[in-house]
């Protein structure tokens, strides 16, 4: 029975609905986890330097293919091995990342899916500011841990924010602790409005982060739709859980004998935006109707 070795940075707890769309893609191509294929898991629990260790111990394993379901993951697989065919998501351009020689003709043993994440930051805060036309100053959260995405975000954001005329002040967060000092940091001469960078931490850690814009009462928004869900303002960005499911295929497809370099990267094609009336009506806003005609969804 072939064995898929799952490396991700985030907790169980945390993927449950992505690995469940994965699993799926896998049941499109025809494996079903526990009866024609065996999958392990592999979680850092939000640690990224043990992303290295855990891809050591899949390679090790022999396992017969890798998902390297995250940025930051993608990477520690490509450094453990050249010959274990490797399907990764990225939210940032994976030929930057040096993952693979180019879209089209990925090369060496990794493909995988660019769902795209950093590269809307200038989208989410246009449409942030199509929410709030008078807002003068944003804080972006970001996690230092994640140094490509931070990047890639801030250099995004900041250029985007003074085409539109905003001011921004940077906030960073690596661990729980830091996501509570960051609100806390807010103070009195607190911003109009938070921009969360999309991030796979943030995602995990996202009832806290929604309850702590609530008590600050500050519009904030997110990367993935998972926020809105449970309480947050609003949110644009891939549908991750398709993403997932692609790289489901992709692996299947690798099981059955396709080989990663002429699997072209697939770039995500699906995008939605997410907003919360009742959030909205709880921080007094009136999202406008332009706003609410071009949402994917609106949560009452």
């Amino acid at each position: 029975m072939p064995v898929i070795g799952l490396l991700d940075p985030r907790s169980p707890d945390a993927m449950a609905d992505r690995l469940r769309a994965f699993r799926l893609g896998l049941k499109d191509v025809g494996y079903v986890e526990g009866d024609n294929v065996t999958i392990i898991y592999r979680f850092a629990e939000d640690q990224n330097d043990r992303l290295p260790e855990l891809a050591a111990e899949l390679v090790r394993r022999q396992v017969t293919v890798i998902a390297a379901s995250a940025t930051t993951a993608a990477p520690a697989a490509k450094a453990a091995t050249t010959t274990i065919p490797i399907a990764f998501i990225a939210a940032q351009d994976p030929v930057r990342l040096g993952l693979v020689a180019s879209l089209a003709r990925p090369g060496g043993n990794l493909t995988g899916i660019n769902f795209f994440s950093s590269e809307l930051a200038a989208k989410r805060l246009d449409l942030l500011h199509d929410l709030l036309p008078r807002a003068v100053r944003v804080a972006v959260l970001v996690n230092p841990a994640d140094a490509a995405n931070t990047a890639s975000t801030l250099r995004d954001v900041e250029a985007a924010a003074r085409a539109i005329g905003l001011q921004v002040q940077v906030l960073n967060a690596s661990t729980s602790r830091e996501i509570n000092a960051a609100f806390a940091s807010l103070g009195p001469e607190r911003p109009d409005a938070l921009f969360v960078g999309g991030d796979g931490f943030f995602v995990s850690r996202r009832f806290q982060m929604v309850n702590l814009a609530s008590r600050h009462a500050i519009p904030t928004t997110y990367a993935d739709r998972q926020f809105p869900e449970v309480g947050g303002l609003m949110s644009y960005g891939s549908n991750s859980e398709d993403a997932w499911r692609q790289v489901g295929v992709y692996v299947g497809r690798i099981l059955k004998g396709a080989k990663p370099a002429d699997l072209p990267v697939i770039q995500a094609s699906k995008f939605e935006l997410i907003i919360n009336a009742e959030t909205a009506r709880m921080l007094g806003l009136n999202v406008p109707p332009s706003l609410l005609a071009v949402a994917d969804e609106v949560i009452e």
